[in-house]
């Protein structure tokens, strides 16, 4: 089954670059240790800065980017979307077997609300450190506050992130290659499984070799 066509694994892809560059120039600003090893603090400076100065314009461009960002503003759609399910799945912390999900667990889609809601946030706070003169000393002192511990919050969430995707191989893979067997699908997205093929039993599913492209969508 497709589960990320090319333009949502290009948009990760570039995320996760920009993402790791912010954090690792980042951590190399804020920690005193990394800051002595790294060295050449003005242009690891910089390159802070222009990589989450870019952080926003691969997500805005996907989501204008009309056909191509089809598929995006669909899954988009999909992460806003809560159901019953979702919340007995947060209750339960995933652990009540009954619970139906659909493309996106409730995990996930609270990781991405807070992913896109750190960017602007980190954007704005930090052209405020950058150019200090233009602000009060309450507006750069706040700001300082937020954007440090943004920092931190995006630290433990994406390093949550990439252990969870480690954990799941196949997961991961859709995100380099965009499909996913339905066997996968079955047991973690059974709605997602019915919206993509509706009207088939999970039985005709239990037979299916996924990887094998003529039998693919």
């Amino acid at each position: 089954m497709l589960r990320f066509d090319r333009g949502e694994r290009l948009l990760h892809w570039t995320n996760a670059v920009l993402f790791l560059t912010v954090l690792g120039t980042g951590a190399a600003l804020y920690v005193p240790q990394l800051s002595v090893i790294v060295k050449r603090r003005h242009l690891v400076e910089d390159i802070h800065v222009y990589a989450g100065i870019l952080l926003p314009i691969p997500l805005t461009a996907t989501v204008l980017a009309g056909r191509w960002g089809r598929q995006f503003r669909a899954d988009v759609r999909r992460l806003n979307r809560w159901n019953g399910d979702d919340r007995r799945w947060l209750r339960t912390l995933g652990r009540d077997i009954k619970v139906r999900l659909g493309k996106f667990n409730p995990g996930q889609k609270l990781n991405a609300a807070f992913t896109a809601g750190a960017i602007p946030v980190m954007l704005a706070t930090g052209l405020i450190m950058r150019f200090p003169n233009e602000w009060s000393l309450s507006w750069r002192t706040g700001a300082t506050f937020v954007h440090d511990w943004m920092f931190l919050a995006l630290a433990v969430t994406i390093t949550g992130h990439i252990l969870f995707a480690l954990n799941d191989p196949l997961a991961l893979r859709s995100m380099v290659r965009g499909w996913i067997p339905a066997s996968w699908a079955r047991r973690h997205a059974p709605r997602w499984l019915e919206e993509e093929r509706p009207g088939e039993e999970p039985d005709e599913l239990a037979g299916q070799t996924p990887s094998r492209p003529a039998r693919q969508p």
